[in-house]
């Protein structure tokens, strides 16, 4: 028996088997709209933010 899951970004049921390589999502375009929503952080896992060195900006390492 085949365990069925829901693609978290449609909601279309999608078979947990080696047949759908996008699992849990259906499709590579349901895959591809998850990732944009974490890279545009309207995702996000709720906790405390990570310590970082005083006075070393993050996004300034990522710019250079």
């Amino acid at each position: 028996m085949v365990l069925h899951v829901t693609c978290p970004t449609c909601g279309k049921p999608v078979a947990w088997s080696p047949d759908s390589p996008f699992r849990p999502f259906c499709s590579k375009r349901c895959q591809l709209i998850d990732l944009g929503e974490w890279v545009n952080e309207e995702k996000s896992i709720p906790g405390e933010p990570t310590p970082t060195q005083p006075g070393v900006d993050q996004r300034d390492e990522w710019e250079t």
